[in-house]
């Protein structure tokens, strides 16, 4: 018979907090504390900053099951949905951006922008990324070594192809850049994330408002012309639309470009397959590997049911909140057998760290292009790059919805 959560005990001790610690041994790897309820079982439950208990899941299986379900929903304005923070709690009733809509809604503003981020089109920005990223090896090899490769590197690569896509001015990197930062950092006061959301926005705004009166050749522009002159989207309603793409477009592949690059020189054997070969399939074997093995999305992609669910023994009622580790899902031996080893060579397709289902991430086609040209590039033209500090030194963000380095020390 079906439990809910209800039916479980509801012993304090016996109920962990979430999200849970990485141990510092062991930074790549999921919280001990996942990888032990996930032997226990796909489903358990855990209590949140605010006291409340929601479910958590814990196996490849039964994320990806759940994240296909329909009767799973994305909106934080729901009762029950498990906030990350106070400060997401707070503007649980603002306007959100497609990313926290349900179909038909969610679909129909997806379908505005979803031919800019196509395998076709996304494909075609190859030669310029490639030149993009070669450009920013030369400066790299021309500027002070040792450096950060996040800062040298990383942030600049994506920041300047979401830009040049978007059409936003990469002269306001900077800015763009620091009030992302603001809003995906855990611990940022509710105050502080409005006002920083409410400033951007105000600043996108602005941006559409001079995309009409002087179109360009990029999404905005595009998005725009067609959809908010006939009023079929408001310009708020886009500026939202661009504050998600602007900032998912940029730092989450920026930060995993310098992950998975601590990730490869510290495991030196999978560095020089990679670094040996220029089979455009290695590398993009070594991506998914990178992405299976690294998870950079942090502390669970967030969900509510909208009706009773039962899977794997358990019942989810409608209005309790689930929550989704991929980390901890591209870890399960059941799907990745000997998933604790990180292998260029494996096929890890079916990994969850673009998600899974309608909400699957837009911009996964540009952020493995980014990857592959990145990972087959910088390790051949730099071949003796290396950590410029003892791997302990390097410090590790687990304050925000992405996990990453906090800067990554490198020379040659």
């Amino acid at each position: 018979m079906a439990r809910s959560l209800t039916d479980l005990p509801s012993r304090e001790s016996g109920v962990p907090g979430y999200p849970m610690p990485r141990a510092a041994r062991c930074p790549l790897d999921p919280p001990p504390e996942l990888a032990a309820l996930r032997a226990e079982g796909p489903l358990a439950r855990v209590r949140l900053w605010d006291g409340s208990t929601h479910w958590l899941v814990t196996r490849h299986a039964e994320q990806r099951a759940l994240l296909t379900d329909p009767r799973v929903s994305t909106n934080p304005a729901i009762d029950g949905y498990p906030h990350l923070t106070p400060a997401t709690y707070a503007q649980r009733d603002r306007p959100f951006s497609f990313m926290f809509l349900d179909d038909p809604e969610h679909a129909h503003q997806r379908r505005m922008v979803n031919d800019a981020f196509t395998a076709k089109r996304v494909e075609a920005m190859r030669p310029a990324v490639r030149r993009l990223t070669n450009d920013l090896v030369d400066e790299l090899l021309a500027g002070p070594n040792p450096t950060d490769l996040l800062t040298t590197f990383a942030l600049p690569l994506t920041s300047l192809a979401i830009c040049e896509l978007l059409g936003v001015p990469y002269a306001d990197h900077g800015y763009f850049q620091q009030a992302g930062q603001t809003l995906i950092t855990h611990d940022t006061p509710p105050e502080v994330a409005a006002r920083t959301q409410g400033e951007i926005l105000a600043y996108l705004d602005g941006l559409v408002e001079r995309k009409l009166a002087e179109p360009a050749d990029d999404l905005l522009s595009r998005v725009a012309a067609e959809h908010v002159t006939t009023g079929e989207l408001s310009r708020p309603d886009l500026a939202i639309m661009a504050l998600l793409l602007l900032i998912a477009g940029h730092a989450t592949t920026a930060y995993m470009i310098a992950l998975g690059t601590y990730a490869l020189l510290t495991h030196p054997e999978q560095l020089e397959k990679v670094r040996a070969t220029d089979d455009p399939k290695l590398h993009a074997r070594t991506v998914e590997e990178l992405l299976r093995y690294l998870s950079p999305v942090h502390n669970g992609v967030r969900r509510v049911a909208v009706a009773d669910i039962e899977i794997s023994g358990e019942t989810i009622r409608a209005g309790e909140g689930i929550i989704v580790p991929n980390e901890v899902a591209n870890r399960d031996e059941a799907v990745f057998p000997d998933a604790d080893r990180l292998d260029v060579h494996r096929d890890a397709r079916g990994h969850l760290s673009f998600g899974a289902g309608v909400h699957q991430c837009l911009g996964r086609p540009l952020a493995r292009l980014q990857l592959e040209v990145v990972y087959g590039t910088l390790y051949r033209r730099i071949p003796t790059l290396a950590l410029a500090v003892d791997p302990a030194q390097v410090r590790f963000r687990e304050d925000g919805l992405v996990y990453g380095v906090c800067e990554l020390p490198v020379t040659w």
